[in-house]
């Protein structure tokens, strides 16, 4: 069989049938349910696949855990692209499958998938041009630096595999569907168990790559994914009866994906900027406060794992439901997600405080990475709330299909306030580090605040304008 005719022709049923569902008539908790917690499931598998990779780096050295923190904003660059394809992908796909426009929503899948394509291989000569100096902006040097550039330069390699997952999922979030993806990433996880140890230490008579067999590790990894899914999607039949001709640049649909995604892409980007401007305050407290930095957002992903899939269930229930004009279970979706949300943190921060010591060191025995770790999971334990108000709003948004005020509250939430609190907290009143960790907090405090407000008044004047 060709690899055209494989891709393209059209795919038997699958055998397993899906139960199938309604996100615009069936009851709201219950959708919420179903979609909220495979995601989480499948993202917690996702973050202790990042843990295992932090924990890996610590084999091999400080040096090594810390080049893996500097990578990551540099590395959030290509997610941040990713994610806002998705998310752009999802909501224009959930409104048109909500207005039972089957065949406008394939359109739009498989015009994401080109500019994918197209997006991750540019994305990922940029980054291949740019990392060195961005880590040297960053106060790596000598062997610091080289560590983290073999570890950069393979990851920067499989890039385009990164995104185009990212844009195979979007049409599995406008169904609803995110049973798929959480098999995909239970699997990498444990793939990557077994791939990590293989390439760093050369076992089965491979090469020693060290840090740069972690980076190989994921992108076989993404690879594999970006195969499953594609099958998943083909075997769903979420996508039929198309040619390679239908990936044809579409101007229309492409100035449509675009005006979603672009925001919530340079919104994802204002993270990466954010991390940027953190791990620039950390590093004048060396690379120990840099480590662990990074290790305890580890930590705190796992914590905020469960909230996550209620972002998908937001975007997926609004989108579906915003297109076919019931503005009610709109409403109820969000306000059902923020309950739930704000019910976990609550839990989670309680788990976080009590243990924050014991978190870190399970991932490093340097007590100077503990101690500064420690503090910053204590700060976490008071901000684990704000990030379902803040996160699930914002998807709320985008469900709209209003992504641009996610890029503003991203804008003041990662550089404007925080170059402004940071420096305030942490050198003029002579905080030290301290003082990041407190001006995160309120920082994020106050975006979370805000964005609740804004996101009432913009529900309820699309409310006014259906009436």
């Amino acid at each position: 069989m060709s690899l055209a005719l494989f891709f393209c022709r059209p795919r038997p049923e699958s055998l397993r049938f899906l139960i199938s569902v309604s996100l615009t008539t069936d009851p709201i908790p219950v959708l919420v349910r179903r979609i909220a917690i495979p995601a989480s499931v499948g993202f917690f598998f996702n973050t202790m696949f990042n843990v295992v990779d932090t924990w890996c780096a610590g084999l091999i050295s400080t040096d090594a855990q810390a080049a893996l923190s500097l990578s990551f904003p540099v590395f959030f660059i290509l997610l941040s692209a990713g994610s806002g394809l998705s998310q752009g992908t999802t909501a224009l796909m959930a409104n048109a499958l909500g207005r039972k426009d089957k065949a406008e929503a394939q359109r739009i899948f498989l015009q994401a998938v080109s500019l994918a394509v197209t997006g991750g291989v540019l994305l990922s000569i940029a980054g291949l041009l740019s990392a060195r100096w961005l880590f040297g902006v960053l106060g790596a040097s000598d062997s610091y630096l080289e560590t983290a550039m073999s570890y950069m330069r393979v990851t920067l390699y499989g890039g385009v595999f990164f995104i185009l997952q990212m844009a195979l999922n979007a049409a599995l979030n406008a169904h609803g569907d995110t049973k798929l993806y959480r098999n995909f990433l239970i699997t990498s996880f444990f793939a990557n168990c077994v791939l990590n140890p293989v390439l760093m230490f050369g076992w089965t008579g491979l090469p020693p790559m060290g840090v740069a067999g972690i980076a190989l590790a994921t992108v076989l990894v993404q690879i594999g994914g970006t195969i499953f899914l594609w099958n998943g999607i083909r075997r769903r039949r979420y996508v039929e009866d198309f040619t390679f001709a239908s990936f044809a640049p579409d101007p229309a649909l492409i100035r449509q994906i675009a005006a979603q995604a672009i925001p919530a892409a340079l919104n994802m980007l204002t993270v990466a900027l954010g991390i940027f401007v953190i791990t620039w305050f950390v590093k004048h407290f060396g690379k120990e406060a840099v480590a662990a930095y990074g290790i305890a957002t580890r930590i705190e992903q796992i914590v905020l794992m469960p909230t996550i899939g209620l972002n998908f269930a937001v975007l997926s229930l609004v989108g579906q439901n915003n297109g076919a004009g019931r503005p009610d279970r709109v409403r109820e979706a969000w306000h059902t997600c923020l309950r739930y949300g704000a019910g976990l943190m609550l839990a989670g921060g309680a788990l976080v405080f009590a243990m924050r010591h014991l978190a870190m060191s399970w991932f490093t025995k340097d007590q100077a990475v503990i101690e500064h770790g420690s503090d910053y999971l204590l700060i976490a334990s008071l901000t684990l709330c704000a990030y379902p108000i803040l996160f699930q709003t914002v998807f709320l948004l985008q469900g709209l299909k209003r992504p641009a005020y996610g890029l503003w509250i991203g804008l003041y939430r990662q550089i404007i306030a925080p170059r402004i609190v940071f420096h305030l907290l942490a050198f003029t009143l002579g905080w030290g580090l301290w003082g990041i960790w407190w001006g995160i907090s309120l920082v994020t405090w106050s975006a979370a605040l805000f964005t609740l407000w804004w996101g009432a008044r913009t529900l309820k004047d699309a409310v006014a304008r259906q009436v």
